[in-house]
């Protein structure tokens, strides 16, 4: 008999896709989100929503046992790079310190079970091509490291000795998230979101005079920078399927969740100028501090370990859908 999954963040851009599919599925949903960059609207009906934090350790303990939660999926986080930069200690207060609390919870209830919400930032910038598990981690910014400081906690977790229900966690890497539901039920509605697509997609709606390129010199085909990107959707899916795999007993991994392949900015660009039908202006600027010239996913390790069945595998796909939810997300600010 499977139990509750409490999801924090699913009031958010990824976790609210989980909560849909959740749902869609006949999972019993609470959703744990304190609206920093969440929104009611997105938690879908049938879910339980509470508003709270997910450190706070008494709420997040009381709800696992009220609700015989058996799984935690963890989205809450900040996720903003150049705000880690700025603000370090905001990044470790909540992706880190409160990372810990709720896993302490999790010990508090006998919660064993544990999908997380990481990143390739913990790569930082690799030297080898596509970048497997096995890559060394080498984050370069507070973002990445408060993650990678996540996963390690999971993992000494795992290496008690003497445990008779080990905990047992499935830390998944996203690669460059895009994209919205097809239904454009809920899509990214994030204040501060800086993702290329959404920003290029703002470009195409006239809410960006124009969208820079940073860096036409890196050693790619095209001398832009060069990112494996993820449908929103399959993204979600592999949540489900982490979730099945450890309720069937399977032991702890790190998964990176990308398509295994590439495209340049120049290539996203013209890809969002076709679904939209819109020419935007497009500036050329210098490099960034710390971008990579190319990250892309090897995914073989998640293709044999989860039962993961990817649908929307198409830029095409992620940016008419990123387009489409766009539109509808203006519409909606402007009737709000």
């Amino acid at each position: 008999m499977t139990g509750t999954v409490l999801v924090t963040g699913g009031a958010g851009y990824i976790g609210s896709h989980t909560c849909h599919q959740l749902v869609e599925a006949g999972e019993k949903v609470i959703v744990i989100d304190n609206f920093y960059s969440g929104h009611r609207w997105a938690v879908p009906e049938g879910a339980t929503l509470v508003e709270g934090d997910a450190g706070d350790i008494d709420l997040t303990t009381r709800l696992m046992q009220q609700h015989a939660v058996d799984t935690v999926i963890h989205f809450a986080g900040h996720i903003v790079v150049p705000e880690s930069v700025v603000d370090p200690l905001k990044y470790y207060r909540n992706n880190t310190q409160n990372s810990r609390n709720l896993l302490e919870a999790c010990m508090q209830s006998g919660v064993n079970q544990f999908v997380f919400s990481s990143t390739a930032a913990v790569y930082g910038i690799p030297d080898e091509q596509p970048a497997s598990e096995t890559t060394p981690t080498a984050p370069i910014n507070a973002y990445g490291r408060s993650k990678l400081m996540t996963e390690w906690m999971m993992n000494d977790l795992s290496q008690r000795p003497d445990v008779t229900d080990p905990f047992r966690f499935i830390a998944l890497r996203y690669f460059n998230v895009a994209g919205a539901r097809p239904d454009l039920k809920v899509g990214q509605a994030t204040p501060e979101a800086t993702h290329l697509i959404k920003v290029a997609c703002q470009a195409a709606l006239g809410q960006r005079e124009a969208i820079e390129i940073f860096g036409t010199d890196y050693p790619t085909p095209d001398g832009t920078g060069v990112r494996d990107y993820i449908h929103v959707e399959d993204l979600a899916a592999a949540h489900l399927s982490a979730l099945s795999y450890l309720r069937a007993g399977g032991d702890s991994q790190v998964l990176n969740c990308g398509y295994g392949q590439g495209y340049s900015v120049r290539e996203v660009i013209q890809m969002v100028k076709k679904v939209s039908g819109v020419d935007f202006n497009v500036i050329e600027s210098p490099r960034r501090a710390g971008d990579s010239p190319e990250l892309i996913a090897a995914n073989q390790q998640i293709r044999s370990t989860l039962d993961w069945q990817t649908r929307y595998q198409d830029l095409e796909v992620i940016c008419r859908t990123a387009y489409e939810w766009e539109a509808l997300w203006a519409t909606m600010q402007e009737t709000a």
